[in-house]
């Protein structure tokens, strides 16, 4: 959505293509004036759709959107600008998954799992990669080698936030968290939550509660259900600012992931300090003086959570920490003038941009040897299904 108003605002047309079905949550994007495309997996009849379209400019929403339709978007509109909006690095969010499975620290070997050998020559065969993580953008020229004029570092772009209407410390009361149940990071947070971090904070705080929001919520997680403990699975949030708000601490014990957090940037937006874990705050502050505490063992993090709840001083200085952060890190107009300037500038380049990229040109003439081909076959199949 950031993307969409950034482009809106210059008056692009835009067209939303997408092979998932809408449901209530979705966005009606009918209603900003953006046209909206089903498009099918494995069918040709996306190379008609974008043949008679003729993009200028395509962004694919992570690599595995890159793997699907790049080749046919490469066939049809050769000299259509090729952009990955990255999210995360998948293969960074797998490895330390692993590690923590294990029960091993991570280390970088991790990173060369087969996750990274698709996500890095996705990145390889776009003229361009959206990052949101500085933490990733480093990594990515560090560890894989990647010319960073493939790569565009943007954290989130976010409006101001306005400290006024953002309720004060005596009128928020107890703890929340937030986060899809369907996310790995977020289960395996909210279980550590259960087991461990919450019952050394009710210790201290026996009438505290924590009310955790998420969609898609499974019966393992209603399960978790106790009001006794004071621990509440509220299923999907329809107002984020309105839970946000009415809660004193936001929580994010997350052990593994990637990218930067969603949960994380709103807190700070609606003015709510945070615990979080190192991983948490990864590719979230600039340099900047977090917004909470950060604390990577349960007995800590429990500790950091008790403080902030109970001491107004310290709640006071950590949301001003979180304010500064979306006002400078998160600043929209900057990185939206950023982004935008790093896009017309590969578009008007782009031959000799693509020159540059010899891996990705080598790849570019490869891969579709093995995506392509099996996606044709998928598709030859599907027709040959009696009806």
């Amino acid at each position: 959505m950031e993307h969409i108003k950034l482009f809106q605002a210059r008056h692009w047309e835009i067209t939303f293509a997408c092979a998932a079905t809408k449901n209530q949550a979705s966005n009606r994007l009918e209603r900003l004036g953006i046209h909206t495309q089903e498009v099918a997996l494995n069918c040709s009849s996306f190379d008609h759709f974008i043949a008679d379209l003729k993009p200028d400019i395509v962004i694919f929403d992570r690599f595995m959107m890159e793997e699907q339709f790049g080749w046919r978007l490469a066939n049809t509109c050769p000299n259509a600008l090729r952009i990955i909006e990255t999210i995360d690095l998948h293969c960074l969010r797998e490895a330390r998954h692993q590690a923590l499975k294990a029960n091993q620290p991570f280390t970088s070997s991790m990173l060369h799992n087969h996750i990274a050998l698709r996500e890095i020559a996705a990145i390889y065969r776009s003229d361009l990669s959206i990052i949101i993580s500085d933490y990733e953008y480093d990594l990515l020229q560090s560890h894989f080698g990647i010319d960073k004029a493939l790569l565009h570092l943007c954290p989130f772009m976010l409006g101001a936030p306005n400290p006024d209407t953002s309720p004060n410390f005596e009128q928020r009361q107890h703890f929340m968290t937030i986060g899809n149940f369907r996310h790995a990071p977020n289960w395996d947070a909210v279980l550590w939550l259960k087991e461990e971090i919450w019952p050394l904070i009710r210790k201290q705080l026996p009438q505290a509660e924590l009310h955790i929001y998420g969609a898609y919520t499974p019966p393992k997680a209603t399960a978790l259900n106790n009001t006794k403990q004071g621990f509440f699975i509220k299923d999907r949030a329809e107002n984020v600012q309105d839970v946000m708000q009415a809660a004193r601490v936001c929580l994010a014990p997350l052990r593994f992931g990637a990218g930067i957090k969603t949960k994380l940037a709103d807190a700070m937006m609606f003015g709510t300090p945070t615990v979080a874990t190192n991983i948490g705050s990864e590719g979230m502050t600039g340099g900047l003086d977090w917004a909470g505490s950060i604390a990577d063992d349960a007995q800590t993090f429990a500790h950091a959570a008790v403080a902030l709840h109970e001491n107004k001083t310290q709640w006071q200085q950590a949301q001003t920490h979180g304010f500064n952060i979306v006002n400078t890190w998160f600043n929209k107009e900057i990185n939206q003038q950023n982004l935008l300037q790093r896009i017309l500038n590969a578009q008007e380049h782009l031959e000799s941009h693509r020159q540059k990229n010899f891996t990705g040109l080598m790849l570019n003439h490869h891969h579709h040897r093995s995506t392509e081909f099996m996606s044709r076959w998928i598709e030859a199949k599907n027709h040959s299904r009696p009806t």
